[in-house]
């Protein structure tokens, strides 16, 4: 029972990141039903970001999150009006995305190639390495701050989506783009507004990931599996569908890593993506599309 509720907390404190990473794409998705293939490499940069901050200047990477999320929501901003606004209207909008993204994702990771090699790094502040002792049970300090602090920004977020007045106009845009546009909603505005926030939302997790994980510019291909199982399982713009998903396959996948082999732990999401996408492609959340 003690190995069980060991396996549980370390699972949970993983998936509360994971859910972190994956909810910027699964929003972004959502509103404008871009396929961002190159959300892990842009999670990678604002993980670079709290890395040499801490590196250069010796700043938590948690009290770096919000000049990561800032730095990246920007970049995001500038990526949506040179990239993505002038496609949005089209009929293979998303299709044209997926190549439009990875060719992206091709770029960041060349970059950040060029910039800083492929070496692994990771941010090391002092509780990275801590942990709180329960009895026989440790729980990690930097699992636990990481998917604490996730989970708060994850709730800001849907207090964001439910309750404010843009929230409105994102929901609404992402359930009926036209619809929206007839009631009076900017929703070329609204778009890149909702594309900004995904991408800081990236940058909010590189800084978490910085210290959670080992990173280097093409450890992306690994994440990009992982992200696309847990917003597809939790239903592809589903913002709360992602959180249950990444906690569910976090913790089946930290089970999987300590009773079969660690090797089989990232299995785990690829197994879960070709399943829900045999018996259930809508995901947990998603709506069942309607037949022509």
């Amino acid at each position: 029972m003690t190995d069980i509720l060991q396996i549980l907390i370390l699972g949970l404190a993983l998936g509360g990141v994971i859910a972190l990473m994956g909810s910027g794409l699964s929003l972004v998705f959502g509103v404008m039903r871009i396929v961002n293939l190159a959300h892990p490499s842009l999670i990678i940069c604002g993980a670079y970001v709290s890395y040499w901050a801490f590196k250069l200047w010796g700043l938590d990477p948690i009290a770096t999150l919000p000049i990561a999320t800032l730095i990246m929501a920007a970049i995001g901003v500038l990526l949506y009006r040179l990239m993505f606004e002038s496609q949005a209207k089209s009929a293979r909008y998303s299709e044209i995305t997926v190549l439009l993204t990875f060719a992206l994702a091709m770029i960041v990771e060349g970059f950040l190639g060029a910039a800083f090699t492929n070496t692994q790094r990771v941010t090391s502040p002092e509780y990275a390495t801590d942990a709180f002792f329960i009895g026989s049970l440790f729980i990690p300090k930097g699992q636990l701050y990481a998917g604490c602090v996730s989970l708060a920004i994850i709730g800001a977020l849907t207090l964001f989506l439910n309750y404010s007045r843009l929230g409105y106009a994102i929901r609404a845009t992402t359930q009926n783009r036209e619809a929206a546009e007839l009631l009076g909603v900017n929703v070329n505005l609204i778009s890149m507004i909702a594309f900004a926030i995904g991408i800081g939302l990236a940058g909010a997790a590189g800084s978490l990931v910085s210290f959670v994980f080992s990173f280097f510019p093409a450890k992306q291909w690994e994440w990009i599996a992982m992200l696309m199982s847990v917003v597809v399982l939790g239903g592809m713009g589903s913002v709360l569908g992602t959180v249950v998903a990444a906690l569910l396959l976090s913790v089946i996948a930290a089970f999987v890593g300590t009773w079969v082999g660690a090797t089989w732990s990232t299995m785990t999401f690829f197994l879960a993506l070709f399943v829900i996408l045999l018996i259930r492609p809508q995901g947990l959340f998603g709506e069942k599309p309607e037949l022509a």
